[in-house]
């Protein structure tokens, strides 16, 4: 047997190499379902908080758009104000004993980290949508747009582009929060890392084990959103063809007799 920490570490990371993989693998699906489908939700959620009431907009229009908001600050309120351990609970326990609804823990999973996520993403991509220039918007709707196209045509393309930093943000807080959901017995790598020291005891080898694999996710996760933001902004030089700047209509082209 091993004498030495590094020693061990290696034994372990050697012995116990596919369940961290198993474990590698379920963290980042979940991790990157979660953050998809919740983007998604925060989306439409924002779309909702966000449609206009003039001020003589008619009653069967005021009413509902008041009782949508409502609800919508109801659930970004609750589930960002309990954490997301304690929603894993109270949602895979709480379906299982009320509704009698055995959802498969993998799925649990997805679902939960989904809506936590949607509830960030909502705030998130409303905030990008306010930072673009309100006189877009208007410009839009006097062409005869409605909120729906005005939205998916002109805003969100913008909005999406500055709120990339932040999707990538929870991209990668959702990798690490995603331990908690061994409480509801998900396979995830922290699962997998406690499962692993039940026969030798090295705790602290096993979890430096687990600790690297996370930093690596992440780590390569953060370059990997960087370098699609560079993609996003294209290159620094722009060339209007037609124009002086553009060589080929700049300079004429002499023709050989």
């Amino acid at each position: 047997m091993p004498t030495t920490f590094f020693g061990w570490v290696g034994f372990l990371a050697g012995k116990y190499g596919p369940l961290f993989l198993r474990g590698t693998g379920t963290t980042l699906a979940v991790a990157l379902s979660g953050t998809v489908l919740g983007f998604l939700l925060g989306l439409l959620v924002a779309i909702g908080r966000t449609i206009p009431l003039g001020p003589r907009a008619k009653w069967w229009k005021r009413v509902p758009v008041k009782i949508l908001n409502g609800v919508l600050g109801v659930y970004i309120e609750v589930f960002r104000g309990t954490p997301m351990i304690v929603q894993a609970m109270v949602i895979y326990y709480g379906a299982l004993q009320y509704l009698g609804l055995d959802m498969p823990r993998f799925v649990a999973a997805i679902f939960i980290v989904s809506i936590n996520t949607g509830a960030y993403m909502a705030e998130i991509v409303r905030g990008g949508i306010i930072s673009i220039d309100r006189g877009q918007t208007e410009a839009a709707r006097s062409i005869g747009m409605t909120h729906w196209q005005t939205m998916t045509s002109v805003v969100l393309p913008q909005a999406i582009r500055n709120i990339m930093p932040s999707i990538g943000n929870e991209f990668v807080v959702n990798i690490k929060d995603s331990s908690v959901l061994n409480v509801i017995s998900v396979t995830e790598l922290y699962f997998q890392a406690k499962s692993a020291t039940g026969t030798y005891y090295k705790y602290f080898e096993v979890f430096f084990i687990v600790a690297l694999i996370y930093l690596a996710l992440t780590f390569t996760v953060t370059r990997l959103l960087r370098f699609i933001e560079r993609k996003m902004d294209g290159p620094e030089n722009y060339t209007i063809h037609g124009s002086q700047s553009d060589s080929r209509a700049a300079i004429p082209v002499r023709k050989e007799d």
